[in-house]
């Protein structure tokens, strides 16, 4: 087959609606007789439009409350850190204390704190860090680790 043997069907011309009468789709141009449909912008209404009643926006009742879009972060109490030296996301996940090395982590003061720690979390309370302090050990605040991206090789 060569470049000039191609067969292509012609394009044809897009319909000149509107017109007039004699034109083909002239006066109502395809869009029937009168009604909400035949005037221009009908199509741009909003979703929640309803044809001119009450729209399911207003018809519903507003619910109370808030529900935030942040996850709240998972708690860790101070007596379940004894025996651990060292406590960041990931040995707090391998100890059972979070479900999961990359959610935010909290620890907050309960019980008493018997062993020296290096806490390397998201957030804790202030009695927990003066606890933490008492022990020998040091707070340092740090961000969410970010699970590593998985590349797909096709």
């Amino acid at each position: 087959m060569k470049f000039n043997e191609l067969e292509v069907a012609a394009k044809p011309s897009r319909k000149r609606i509107g017109r007039g009468i004699s034109a083909g789709q002239g006066k109502t141009a395809g869009r029937g007789t009168k009604g909400q449909k035949a005037r221009t912008g009908h199509s741009k209404m909003r979703a929640t439009f309803m044809g001119g009643q009450r729209s399911i926006m207003q018809a519903v009742p507003k619910l109370k409350g808030f529900k935030s879009l942040h996850k709240a972060a998972e708690v860790v109490y101070l007596d379940q850190l004894n025996g651990i030296a060292k406590a960041d996301n990931f040995t707090l996940a391998e100890a059972g204390l979070t479900s999961s090395p990359f959610v935010r982590v909290k620890v907050i003061a309960r019980g008493e704190l018997k062993s020296k720690v290096e806490l390397k979390v998201q957030f804790a309370s202030k009695t927990a860090v003066a606890a933490v302090e008492k022990a020998g050990g040091k707070f340092v605040k740090t961000a969410v680790p970010m699970r590593e991206a998985v590349k797909t090789t096709e």
